[in-house]
Formats: structure tokens, sequence, C-alpha cells
């Protein structure tokens, strides 16, 4: 099964071969990320162990957001030993997101 995921906005898209659902994440993406993979996997019969390939839409997009689900993919992939791609179909050794542009670092206020 393959498993496509973008966090770049704040709507999750996760794909599991032709199948596409869409969740509201807002600021709930850390704590429920992978509690919203496996209710999908569930819900089609699926394991962990049944995802044989990942793709990561890499951004640009929401820092907080793309940092979360790289590091999701990226765990996944080295743990199950699977392929991971760029969502240009690249395969990657690691996801590094792309913000769309440099960080914004602000003065400190004290």
């Amino acid at each position: 099964m393959k498993l496509y995921l973008d966090t770049s906005t704040p709507t999750t898209i996760l794909k599991l071969d032709d199948k596409t659902y869409q969740w509201e994440s807002g600021h709930d993406l850390a704590e429920q990320l992978l509690s919203f993979i496996q209710e999908k996997l569930s819900e089609n019969h699926k394991t962990w162990q049944d995802i044989s390939e990942i793709t990561f839409m890499t951004g640009p997009g929401s820092f907080t957001g793309l940092r979360i689900g790289a590091a999701v993919v990226n765990t996944l992939a080295h743990e199950l030993q699977i392929p991971l791609k760029d969502h240009l179909g690249n395969h990657q050794p690691i996801i590094l997101p792309n913000y769309g542009r440099s960080a914004n670092i602000t003065t400190p206020q004290k």
C-alpha cells in the first residue's frame, strides 16, 4: 500500500493507494497525526506493515506542519525499511522540508 501525506496546510491530506482522506488538523497535528493514520489504516483493514512506500509533500507550506510531517514520514520509512519519496517522485534518504522562504527570526521582546 502506498501512503501519501501532505501536512503543509491546516488541512492534512492522507492518501492510501487510491483513497484520499482530509483532516482539519489545526493545532492537533503533533498529538493526533499517528492516530489519524492508524484509524485510516484500520478502516482499510491494513496495518503499518502493509505500507510499501511513502510520498511526502515537502512544501512550501507551514513551518510546523512540514516539520511534524517530515519527522513522522522519516521515522516510518526508517522503521518499516521502505522507500521514501518527495512529492516530485524523487527517492530521498530523508525528507527535508521546503518552507518556501528563509526563517523569519524576530528580535527577542525582552
